[in-house]
């Protein structure tokens, strides 16, 4: 058996293991978040952006609900929506 002395090394060289791992895995998302594929620390998500794909997802289930969507889209371009009225 070892001694106590060869658990607390092994334990101490797990802990060193880990935390090297963690910071890999900090810097690859940090570099995956400068090359815009995920959000992480800079930059969030617009609570926007969530709100249209849950809008989009409401869409597939209920088409009717599509001049909601089409409208947000113009909104957010700047374009004017005309009166507001679905076309009849």
């Amino acid at each position: 058996m070892r001694g106590w002395f060869g658990t607390a090394v092994q334990t101490g060289l797990t802990l060193a293991a880990i935390a090297v791992l963690l910071y890999l895995l900090h810097r690859t998302a940090l570099a995956m978040e400068r090359r815009g594929w995920i959000y992480y620390v800079k930059k969030r998500a617009s609570p926007d952006a969530i709100g249209n794909a849950l809008l989009t997802l409401h869409q597939m289930a209920k088409p009717e609900m599509k001049h909601v969507l089409e409208a947000k889209r113009e909104r957010r371009r700047g374009d004017t929506p005309g009166d507001g009225r679905p076309d009849a």
